[in-house]
């Protein structure tokens, strides 16, 4: 069971961070989300809680104006819910199907992926559909999941130039992770594939289909 305590520090007049890894395991990762969990929750002692960001080995807590509260009164309380989730469970998240045109005009990326990896465009393909990926977070904006699970093969630096729009539903691969842009965007991951499932609309309830601790698998389409 991962042991890592969290270094807790003043972000913002309104926020506080907790930051327990740069590079966080699964199992560490799986506690984050039952922390936020259990905020979200509320009855926590902790006096206007407004929104709990999940990030990759951190937690942002946002607090509404006007309430009375302090780094030095929360950091108790914090610090006793983080040992709470060692012997607790979270439930699994759900595991959720995307499908994904790869290739041509849809994954203008493919075949430089193949050629940087040393492999085929079928083979990236294979490598990047067999996963059942988990979403670390949700982030850089709205919707966009953060995946881990990916496999080693494909790990491959951002674009040293970025493009100036990518347009919504590109699958793409980032370093060490592969994501979905739920919106236009300038962006500098590698474009694989495309999805025309929604990740992200803002009069929904909840806005986005994915959340952290989902499951996702990549369908291939065409």
């Amino acid at each position: 069971m991962d042991n890592t305590e969290p270094r807790i520090s003043l972000l913002a007049e309104d926020a506080l961070l907790l930051h327990f890894s740069d590079q966080p395991e699964r199992s560490l990762q799986w506690r984050l989300h039952a922390l936020a969990e259990l905020l979200r929750c509320g009855e926590q002692g902790l006096p206007g809680l407004e929104d709990v960001v999940p990030g990759p080995g951190s937690l942002m807590l946002r607090i509404a104006d006007g309430s009375d509260w302090s780094l030095t009164s929360l950091t108790g309380t914090l610090e006793q819910l983080w040992k709470s989730t060692l012997d607790g469970t979270m439930a699994q998240g759900r595991e959720v199907e995307i499908p994904v045109h790869y290739g041509g005009s849809a994954g203008p990326d493919l075949d430089e992926v193949a050629r940087s990896c040393g492999l085929t465009t079928a083979e990236v393909i294979e490598r990047h559909s067999k996963p059942l990926y988990e979403v670390l977070c949700l982030g850089f904006q709205p919707g966009f999941p953060y995946l881990d699970g990916l496999d080693e093969k494909l790990f491959i630096p951002r674009r040293a130039t970025p493009r100036s729009r990518i347009r919504a539903g590109s699958v793409a691969i980032g370093g060490e992770r592969t994501g979905i842009y739920p919106g236009d965007s300038p962006g500098g991951w590698h474009i694989i594939g495309h999805s025309t499932l929604e990740l992200f609309n803002p009069r929904a309830n909840p806005p986005c289909r994915l959340r952290a601790g989902d499951r996702v698998r990549f369908l291939v389409e065409g």
